[in-house]
């Protein structure tokens, strides 16, 4: 699993003209799932997820965790994190999970991260969206299992 974790102020996804979701001060969470990704793997991340410490306190310092502010997550589907780009000028993607595979797991990160903030919007698996996002930072984590 790849995530790309950023930091925002807003961010919100639009398909064909409509925004489909969007959260106010949270993270967008670019969501690759891979071969041998599993429900487990997803289970360890949400948590890891929730407990980094990216917010700002009072001091401002990296101190506070998304739960500490209240914060919303925004999880677009994002198999391109899985660009192998080494070879040629055609990135292969044989390490992305099958689609199939990849939708249930997407959604089972969606479904299990409800519980755990206090917003989660998402985009459309599979869709053609366009992201639409306010770096607060910038403050962006690569986030691999």
């Amino acid at each position: 699993m790849k995530i790309i974790l950023q930091r925002v102020s807003s961010a919100s996804v639009t398909v064909s003209g409509s925004i489909v979701g969007q959260i106010n001060r949270g993270y967008v969470v670019l969501l690759g799932i891979g071969l041998g990704d599993n429900k487990e793997k997803i289970a360890k991340a949400i948590d890891k997820i929730k407990k980094l410490r990216l917010f700002a306190d009072a001091e401002g310092k990296t101190n506070l965790s998304i739960s500490d502010i209240g914060g919303g997550l925004l999880v677009v589907s994002q198999f391109t994190l899985y660009a192998d780009c080494r070879k040629g000028n055609r990135p292969s993607f044989t390490d992305a999970a099958p689609p199939a595979l990849a939708e249930e797991l997407y959604d089972y990160f969606v479904a299990e991260a409800r519980p755990h903030f206090k917003e989660v919007a998402c985009g459309v698996f599979g869709g053609d969206m366009q992201v639409a996002l306010v770096n607060d930072g910038p403050f962006t984590v690569v986030l691999e299992s």
